[in-house]
């Protein structure tokens, strides 16, 4: 997958405690689980340029999730007594998995605030889905937030991304988010060689033509990730990074977060450190959650251009 393409980085991100100029490498400790996140499947109803975890209409590397899978790990929360607040659901398109209603009332009735990850395409526009969503945020108003992918705000260059017609066909969806009343916010990406300013006042003006009630401004309801390219050299975070950053390793998202996959042919899903290395074996943490409390060693160029330098986060 990506995380074997070739790049600069030779000779970094080898040593999981020391850097390649012998640094001690910087970790980060699960202290304080605020979100678990669930791949349901990497099977997508389109084929994206830049798509990190290489989803597609026969990438079935991630297999479907079960219901029975993520009532497991909803069980593990309860018994770990995780203080998490929020449940993801990721994917590939998780609307293309035949369990996802049921697997998001599920979640719901656990009293957990549920965010989905759509491109709110076909999958989602299905009747038997739109059913669901329309039922599930009458029964729990103000506990379910679809966040839609649209990496621009203009057709030309979200198509670049998705395909002649994407642009278009989600904005249907994002209409019928907006008629049924079903709370979404927006993922877009900064790859477009404009400024976050430009780039936020081009959403403000879409969301005010359509009527959407999204804060272009925000950072939480629009959301604008930075490009994971592994190509660009990336420098490796130290212990001492923290302070000459002014950060600390709690802002970073394996602080609050884990994922649950399921490999195709696997007996069982398992944990990740996180939503954006499903293929690299070293972030995979174990079976359980209790496995999944130890600290991950910031040992990729993710780790250090999208969460820490970057300061992004995947959930809400």
């Amino acid at each position: 997958m990506k995380d074997n393409v070739a790049s600069p980085n030779s000779g970094k991100f080898e040593d999981p405690f020391v850097t390649a100029d012998g640094q001690a490498r910087a970790q980060v400790a699960l202290t304080r689980p605020e979100t678990l996140w669930f791949n349901t499947g990497t099977l997508c109803n389109i084929t994206c340029e830049n798509c990190y975890i290489e989803s597609s209409p026969r990438n079935d590397a991630l297999a479907y999730l079960t219901i029975n899978d993520v009532v497991a790990y909803l069980d593990q929360l309860e018994q770990r007594r995780w203080p998490v607040r929020e449940i993801g659901f990721t994917g590939g398109e998780p609307f293309m998995n035949p369990e996802i209603i049921a697997i998001i009332e599920c979640a719901l009735q656990r009293g957990h605030e549920v965010l989905v990850l759509t491109n709110a395409m076909r999958p989602m526009m299905r009747p038997r889905v739109q059913d669901g969503l329309t039922r599930l945020n009458a029964a729990f108003p103000g506990k379910l937030t679809l966040r839609v992918s649209l990496d621009h705000h203009t057709a030309q260059q979200h198509d670049m991304e998705r395909g002649d017609g994407a642009f278009s066909t989600t904005l249907i969806g994002m209409d019928w988010l907006r008629d049924t009343g079903i709370p979404m916010t927006v993922a877009g990406r900064t790859i477009w060689g404009e400024t976050e300013n430009a780039g936020r006042a081009g959403y403000h003006a879409l969301f005010h033509d359509r009527g959407y009630n999204v804060d272009a401004w925000s950072p939480v309801e629009t959301v604008l990730f930075p490009e994971m390219d592994l190509s660009a050299p990336v420098p490796e975070i130290t212990t001492a990074c923290w302070g000459i950053l002014g950060k600390s390793p709690d802002d970073v998202m394996c602080a609050s977060s884990r994922m649950v996959v399921r490999r195709k042919g696997a007996k069982s899903a398992t944990v990740l450190a996180c939503t954006l290395l499903a293929y690299d074996p070293q972030f995979e943490l174990g079976e359980t959650l209790e496995q999944a409390e130890k600290p991950v060693q910031l040992k990729h160029p993710h780790c250090a251009k999208f969460c820490v330098l970057g300061g992004a986060s995947c959930s809400a």
